[in-house]
């Protein structure tokens, strides 16, 4: 008789240990609730940490030093893709709600924090992003993006709506021993570049996240991108600066040379599940 009661209460418990394990299954699968999103840029030299606006001196794969005064770069199109390969995209081609400055100037101990809302329940593994905007985005026409174009006039991050974004501002100083000479790389988009018959170079990045970034109401994932500005001089094209192309700006061969450099300057070096 004891061994049945025995048997009995813990047939009981199993049950009830069982039933409450799939009903917290239940409810995380069943709680569609959107959350939100952080993606902070830290921006750095791969071998000197981050950058200090007017300090930090990196050398170039060709021996050249340069430092910056100003570093800023537009992220927009950012889409999250699932573990089935699904893609979320966020305000896509929607710079008013979709497109972010990344300034140097502007980061909190060092990094930029964009903040995402309503992205819907799910676990991601990679993020894809622009660096710049898109031709489907800016052929829109500026009444079509009028907020995101005034803060980029504000950020200096534009020239006249006929030529567009700037998608890149790169500033400061160069030289052989120590920076002493002044420069400014400025890329971006000439307007409308099938009329004018100009290069794209707004260039789309795809990371792999190293831990899923796992979003629903209750968890805010936090997805730390770094930034490792050696891949402007130092990237697949070693490059120099001097008179030919140290004030470039738009879309010379020069700055396509450093648009696809800045192109591979992204990881993702870990997430935060919060």
């Amino acid at each position: 008789m004891k061994i049945l009661k025995f048997l009995s209460a813990l047939s009981l418990s199993l049950f009830l240990f069982i039933s409450c394990s799939n009903n917290d299954d239940e409810d995380f699968a069943n709680n569609g609730t959107p959350g939100n999103l952080e993606i902070k840029f830290e921006n750095g030299f791969n071998n000197l940490g981050g950058i200090v606006l007017n300090q930090t001196t990196q050398t170039s794969a060709n021996g050249q030093t340069h430092q910056f005064s100003t570093l800023k770069y537009v992220i927009s199109n950012i889409t999250l893709i699932d573990e089935n390969g699904g893609e979320f995209q966020y305000h896509y081609n929607d710079p008013d709600k979709g497109a972010f400055i990344v300034d140097q100037a502007q980061a909190k101990a060092g990094i930029n924090y964009l903040e995402l809302n309503e992205i819907p329940k799910n676990n991601y593994k990679k993020i894809k992003f622009g660096l710049g905007i898109s031709q489907s985005a800016y052929l829109i026409g500026q009444d079509g993006q009028g907020e995101f174009w005034e803060k980029a006039k504000a950020a200096g991050m534009s020239w006249s709506w006929a030529a567009g974004y700037v998608f890149v501002k790169l500033e400061g100083k160069y030289g052989a021993s120590s920076p002493t000479t002044e420069f400014m790389n400025h890329t971006g988009n000439m307007g409308n570049v099938s009329a004018n018959n100009t290069p794209d170079l707004y260039r789309e990045i795809i990371l792999d996240l190293p831990t899923t970034a796992r979003v629903n109401g209750s968890i805010v994932p936090s997805i730390h991108i770094l930034a490792d500005l050696n891949q402007y001089l130092s990237g697949q094209n070693a490059l120099t600066l001097d008179t030919t192309n140290n004030m470039a700006m738009g879309s010379s061969q020069h700055l396509v040379k450093v648009s696809d450099n800045l192109a591979k300057m992204f990881k993702v070096d870990h997430v935060h599940n919060d």
